[in-house]
């Protein structure tokens, strides 16, 4: 792709990056005994030539822990763990964010650690089941989180912001999307709470904006960007007709705080044409947009084009291909993903694809 604005230097305030491709986060279920470890960090050393990566889904909690093999960074050992992984990434002139996400009700009590607890706005048990290393289950009946569990939880997500940039990491992510505790808050379906949390756009908006300036009051608001995902149902969220309500009130807020970047998830067939667009309209900030780009490479040219603001992040053709960015630059064939080693163990399926190196 010559003279391609895609892999062209994104250069704003609070974002100097090399390309304007975003490496979505992925969960990959490699970090066992939920420790970052090795294969991690050559995981995301590979990828080190997209312009942003944000990792993969981390908990800030024994209570976050929700699926197996997931990191968290709660702990020294955790932080230690992680420091592997932006060492590497640095190495190779790279920048990572740490994406920092709390389950919720999307849980399942085998899946956490001693002590661990089920967690949610509401005690609303999620529909459909999860994986457990006993087998899949249906999803654990949350206890409504009281307002100190609420405060804690706030607590725990500052603390882990702050043990991310101990870790070496760039910035972090706050996972407000895909249906877990932040995306539970916002949503009317999981959130029925009659506090100053629940009911209306303001207060189920409440516990996103504490987190969000809490977070970017601690480690700095051009090390925080957040990212949600209007109308989207993934994890049993409802449709409500006061998403775009509580949307525009959210991104009214967040431009407040002045964030290094607002990532616009579409996850559903129901978002209206043009409704991601208008949002991003709305924030005054950096926008990253995702959503099949990876395989629609004219259209990603077109999304960045658009916008000295606009990035877009890509999700499952990194997996396949460690070489992602010199496979776009010389419009090379991509490896084929294998689905069926996503989530297991060890090194097959996450260090064994082929570069172009090693192809030829």
């Amino acid at each position: 792709m010559k003279n391609s604005k895609l892999l062209s230097s994104f250069q704003s305030e609070s974002l100097q990056l090399q390309n304007h491709v975003v490496m979505a986060p992925m969960t990959r279920s490699r970090a066992i005994g939920n420790i970052p470890n090795n294969i991690m960090a050559e995981y995301y050393g590979l990828r080190a030539n997209a312009g942003l990566i944000i990792t993969e889904a981390t908990s800030p909690s024994k209570n976050g822990l929700g699926y197996p093999n997931i990191p968290a960074v709660y702990s020294d050992e955790q932080i230690e763990g992680w420091k592997k992984t932006t060492e590497a990434v640095h190495k190779k002139g790279g920048k990572i964010f740490l994406q920092i996400m709390h389950t919720g009700r999307i849980s399942h009590e085998l899946n956490l650690p001693e002590g661990g607890e089920v967690l949610a706005p509401s005690a609303i048990q999620a529909a459909g089941e999860m994986f457990t290393m006993e087998g899949v289950k249906a999803h654990t009946t949350p206890r409504e989180m009281t307002l100190q569990d609420i405060k804690q939880a706030q607590e725990e997500y500052v603390q882990a912001a702050k043990n991310a940039i101990v870790a070496g990491f760039d910035g972090v992510e706050i996972h407000a999307a895909n249906g877990y505790l932040a995306n539970q808050f916002l949503n009317k379906g999981s959130n029925q709470r009659k506090d100053e949390y629940g009911g209306s756009v303001e207060n189920r908006s409440r516990f996103v904006l504490e987190l969000a300036t809490q977070i970017s009051n601690v480690i700095g608001n051009d090390k925080t960007g957040i990212r949600i995902s209007p109308f989207g149902e993934f994890n049993d969220m409802a449709l409500y007709d006061e998403i775009p309500a509580t949307f525009d009130y959210l991104i009214q807020e967040l431009n407040t705080l002045d964030l290094a970047y607002l990532h616009l998830a579409a996850l559903s067939q129901n978002i209206p044409d043009g409704y991601l667009e208008g949002l991003a309209a709305k924030f005054n900030g950096n926008i990253i947009f995702n959503g099949g780009f990876g395989y629609d490479l004219p259209r990603a040219e077109k999304t960045v084009s658009e916008n000295d603001r606009y990035l877009v992040s890509i999700g499952v053709p990194f997996i396949a291909n460690p070489d992602l960015i010199a496979r776009i630059e010389q419009g090379a064939k991509f490896n084929q993903p294998d689905q069926n080693t996503f989530y297991t163990p060890g090194e097959e399926g996450y260090l064994t694809y082929p570069t172009l190196a090693k192809a030829n």
